[in-house]
C-alpha cells in the first residue's frame, strides 16, 4: 500500500512539471509563440496600368518567444518573402507587390504561424492612362494619376519646336509659343515663281511667260535669258483652218495657203482620229462617244447654288457637296481616278454650298455662316464662322437684317485666306441693307480685316491677284475697286508682332489701330478689334454690267461689259450689237487668254426679225470672242450641239491653243437629253464627242486634261471623269465658277 501511493505522488508531480514548460523557448520560461498584423488593410490606392506598387505590413510578437509566419494571397497581389520570422517581443515585415490592371480589385492575406491564423485586406485601384497629347508646339502634357486627367504645361524657353507654318524653320519655344524664322524659298531659277505655302512649304511654279501678240510665237522660258518669243511649229494652226484655205504658221508668219491632200484640218479627238483633206473636202471617220475615264455612284444628289460651282478640283482631289433623301447632306472627296476619299456628314445633315477650295481648306456656305472642311483625312470641320460680322457684332450688339454671301462673292488668297464680300438683306432676303468686305484666316475661320460698311449691297464678284490684292466689282452701283492687306508676320527676336507693307502692295490702303497679339497673324488686336480694309475705286467703273469679273495679264474683263486695265484705265467697251438680233450676255462664264489679248463671253441670242417675243425654244447660246484692245468681236459660233434642236450650256473653259472646250446638252424629240463635249477655235466648232446614253447634267469642271461631269444616268446620280485631249489653261480662270477650285485667282 504504501509503495503505490508513492508512486502515484511522484507521477503527479512529474505532470505538473511538464505543464509549466509548456511553449517556453530555452531560457524564457513562461512566454508563449504568437503575433498580430499591425494594419487590418492594406491600401495600395491608384496605380498606373502594368505598373507594380510595393507596400510593406509590419508583424508584432504577442510573446517574448521569437515566431516564424507564413504569408500567402493570390494575383494580382503578390508576397515578395513568404516566410517572416518575427523576433521574440519585436516585429517582423511582410513585403507585398500589387500588380495593377485597369479595374478596383481587392485580394486577401493570410498569415499563419502554428495554430495562429490573422487575415489582411489588400485594396487597389489599377488605372489606365489617359492618352495625353500637348494642343500644340512649345506645350507638355502629362497623365495626373490622383486626377486622372491631362495636365498641360509650357515647356522651357529655348527648346526646340516645329512652326505651326512651313513658312518658318528653326522654331524655338518661347513663353509657351513656338516662334521660327521665315523660310526662304528663292531657287535662283528666273524661270519660277517661287512661293511658301503656310500648309505645304516652299511652292515652285513655271514662269507664264507673256503670250506674244503674234499667233505663230510662242513665250518659253530660259534659265539665263528669262522670257523670249520663239516660233511654234510650222503648220501649227493661227486662224481658221479648211481645206479650202488654212492659216498656219511657217518661220514664225502666219499665212494663208490652199491645204495640199492629206492636210491635217481637224486634229484628233479623245471620240475622233483626226481629219485630213482630200479634194478640198475634211474627211473624218465616224466619232464614237466618249469613254469615261470613271464613273462612280454619288450617292445622293449634287448640291449647288444658283450659278455657283457643282463640282470643285483641287490637288487632285474632285470635291461634290452632296444630299440623300433619308441620310441628310455631306462633303463627298473623290481621286480623279474616281476612288472616294472621304464623304464627311454636315452636323446638322443640312444642304451646304460649293465655294472654293484649296490646300488650306474647302470652304462651304452654310447657313449665315461659313465652313470649312479639311481637304484631306475624314474632312473633318476645321472652322464655322457666322456671317454676322457687323460693327453692332463687334459691339457686342445684335446686327440688324440677315447677313450672306455666296459664288463669286468669295476668293481665296494663295495662303488660304478667305476675302468674302458680305450684303446684310432684310428679313425676306430683298432690299439688301449693307455691305463689308472681310478677310478670314485660313486656319481658323476669325477675322483679319474688315472694310467699312456700306450702304446698300447686291450681287458681286471678287478676284485675288497675288502680287497685288483683290479686285471688287459691284454690279448693282457700276463700281470697280482694289484692296490690298499686308498681314503682321511674328516677330523673330521675341519681341511684339508689327504690322507690315508688303512690296508689292500700294501705300496707305491698309491702317491699323493696334499692335497685333498673336503669333500666327492679326486674329485681334490689343483693343479687341481687327484691322481695316480699305476700298479703292478705280476708274469711272463698269455701268450695267453683269456679276462677271475675269482677270489676266494686267487686264480684267467686267461685267461681260468691258476690259480694263488694272490701273483703272477702261479699255473698250465690249461690241454686243448684233444687227437686228437680240443678243444677252450671260453672267458668265467669262474667259480670258493667258495673254490678256482676247477675251470670251457667252450670250442668249433670239433670230427673230419681224419683232415677235422670242420663247426658250428660240433661244440659242452663243460664244464671241473680243479683243481686249478696244472691244471688237473676232467671231461668234453657236455652241449648242444641234442646229435644229433647243439645248443647254453647262460649262466651258479655256483650254491649251487657244481652244474653248464646251459642255452642252441637246433636247432630244422624245424628252430625253444628250450631252456633247465641244472643242472651238478660231470662230468654228472643230469637233465634239457625245457623252455615253442620255443624261442629266448638274454641273461640270474642267482640270487638267479632263472634264468632270455630275450627272444623273437611269435614275442615279454620278461622278463621271471624261478625257478632254488637251489641258485646261491654269493661267486666268478658265472656268465658269473660276479656277477649278473656285477661286477667282490670277497666277502671276
Amino acid at each position: 500500500m504504501f509503495r503505490a501511493r508513492a508512486r502515484w505522488w511522484l507521477l503527479v508531480l512529474l505532470v505538473l512539471v511538464g505543464g509549466c514548460r509548456c511553449g517556453d523557448a530555452p531560457g524564457v520560461g513562461g512566454a508563449t509563440a504568437s503575433f498580430r498584423p499591425q494594419e487590418e488593410v492594406v491600401d495600395f490606392g491608384r496605380v498606373l496600368e502594368g505598373t507594380q506598387v510595393r507596400r510593406s505590413l509590419t508583424l508584432v510578437a504577442t510573446g517574448r518567444a521569437g515566431v516564424t509566419v507564413e504569408a500567402v494571397t493570390d494575383a494580382p497581389f503578390f508576397v515578395v518573402v513568404s516566410q517572416i520570422v518575427v523576433a521574440g517581443s519585436g516585429t517582423g515585415t511582410v513585403d507585398i507587390l500589387f500588380s495593377a490592371g485597369n479595374t478596383p480589385v481587392q485580394g486577401e492575406l493570410v498569415l499563419t504561424a502554428g495554430r495562429t491564423t490573422a487575415k489582411v485586406k489588400l485594396t487597389g485601384v489599377g488605372v489606365r492612362p489617359l492618352a495625353c497629347v500637348p494642343t500644340g508646339e512649345c506645350r507638355d502634357s502629362r497623365f495626373d494619376l490622383e486626377s486622372g486627367q491631362c495636365i498641360e504645361s509650357p515647356q522651357a524657353d529655348g527648346a526646340s519646336c516645329i512652326p505651326g507654318s512651313r513658312c518658318q524653320e528653326n522654331g524655338r519655344c518661347q513663353a509657351g509659343v513656338c516662334v521660327g524664322q521665315p523660310r526662304t524659298c528663292d531657287d535662283d531659277n528666273p524661270c519660277t515663281v517661287d512661293s511658301c505655302s503656310p500648309t505645304q512649304g516652299c511652292v515652285t511654279a513655271s514662269v507664264a511667260c507673256p503670250a506674244p501678240l503674234n499667233p505663230c510665237k510662242v513665250g518659253v522660258c530660259d534659265r539665263n535669258a528669262g522670257c523670249q518669243e520663239v516660233d511654234v511649229a510650222d503648220f501649227s494652226p493661227c486662224g481658221a483652218v479648211s481645206c479650202k484655205a488654212a492659216q498656219v504658221c511657217f518661220s514664225g508668219t502666219c499665212r494663208t495657203v490652199k491645204p495640199p491632200d492629206g492636210f491635217v484640218c481637224a486634229p484628233a479627238t479623245p471620240c475622233q482620229d483626226e481629219g485630213k483633206c482630200s479634194a478640198g473636202e475634211c474627211l473624218r471617220p465616224d466619232a464614237g462617244d466618249l469613254e469615261s475615264v470613271f464613273s462612280a455612284e454619288l450617292g445622293g444628289a449634287p448640291v449647288a447654288e444658283d450659278g455657283g460651282p457643282v463640282l470643285l478640283v483641287d490637288d487632285g482631289t474632285v470635291y461634290a457637296s452632296v444630299c440623300g433623301e433619308d441620310a441628310g447632306c455631306w462633303l463627298a472627296a473623290y481621286t480623279e481616278g474616281g476612288l472616294l476619299r472621304y464623304a464627311s456628314p454636315y452636323d446638322d445633315g443640312g444642304a451646304r454650298t460649293l465655294l472654293a477650295a484649296s490646300d488650306a481648306g474647302v470652304v462651304v456656305l452654310a447657313p449665315e455662316a461659313l465652313e470649312a472642311y479639311a481637304p484631306r483625312g475624314v474632312g473633318e470641320l476645321r472652322w464655322r464662322t457666322s456671317l454676322a460680322i457687323s460693327d453692332a457684332a463687334l459691339d457686342g450688339g445684335t446686327p440688324e437684317g440677315v447677313p450672306g454671301t455666296g459664288a463669286g462673292r468669295v476668293a481665296l488668297t494663295k495662303e488660304g485666306d478667305v476675302l468674302t464680300y458680305v450684303t446684310w438683306s432684310g428679313d425676306a432676303g430683298t432690299e439688301p441693307l449693307r455691305s463689308r468686305l472681310v478677310l478670314l484666316s485660313a486656319d481658323a475661320g476669325v477675322p483679319l480685316a474688315m472694310g467699312p460698311e456700306e450702304d446698300g449691297g447686291g450681287a458681286a464678284r471678287l478676284a485675288v491677284d497675288d502680287a497685288r490684292g483683290a479686285y471688287l466689282y459691284t454690279p448693282w452701283d457700276g463700281r470697280l475697286a482694289f484692296t490690298s492687306w499686308a498681314l503682321p508676320e511674328p516677330s523673330t527676336d521675341g519681341g511684339a508682332l508689327t504690322a507690315q507693307m508688303g512690296p508689292y502692295f500700294r501705300d496707305g490702303l491698309v491702317t491699323w489701330t493696334g499692335a497685333p497679339t498673336t503669333d500666327f497673324g492679326p486674329a485681334t488686336l490689343e483693343d479687341g478689334g481687327v484691322a481695316s480694309l480699305n476700298v479703292e475705286p478705280l476708274g469711272p467703273g463698269v455701268p450695267d454690267g453683269s456679276p462677271s469679273l475675269a482677270l489676266a495679264s494686267g487686264r480684267l474683263l467686267v461685267g461681260a461689259r468691258a476690259f480694263v486695265d488694272t490701273d483703272g484705265g477702261v479699255l473698250g467697251a465690249l461690241d454686243w450689237d448684233a444687227g437686228t438680233r437680240t443678243l444677252s450676255p450671260l453672267a458668265e462664264p467669262v474667259l480670258m487668254s493667258p495673254g490678256g489679248t482676247v477675251g470670251h463671253a457667252l450670250a442668249l441670242a433670239c433670230d427673230h426679225t419681224d419683232g415677235t417675243p422670242c420663247v426658250d425654244a428660240d433661244l440659242r447660246t452663243v460664244l464671241r470672242s473680243f479683243s481686249s484692245d478696244d472691244g471688237h468681236f473676232f467671231s461668234e459660233v453657236d455652241v449648242l450641239p444641234s442646229p435644229l434642236l433647243p439645248g443647254t450650256f453647262h460649262e466651258a473653259a479655256l483650254l491649251e491653243q487657244g481652244t474653248v472646250g464646251v459642255l452642252a446638252d441637246a433636247a432630244l424629240p422624245n424628252g430625253q437629253r444628250q450631252a456633247w463635249l465641244e472643242w472651238i477655235a478660231f470662230g468654228n466648232k472643230v469637233n465634239q464627242c457625245a457623252l455615253p446614253g442620255r443624261v442629266e447634267v448638274a454641273g461640270a469642271v474642267f482640270s487638267g486634261d479632263l472634264l468632270h461631269v455630275a450627272l444623273r444616268r437611269d435614275g442615279v446620280w454620278r461622278l463621271e471623269s471624261y478625257p478632254v485631249g488637251v489641258r485646261a489653261e491654269v493661267h486666268g480662270w478658265p472656268q465658269r465658277n473660276a479656277s477649278p477650285a473656285g477661286t477667282r485667282r490670277a497666277v502671276p
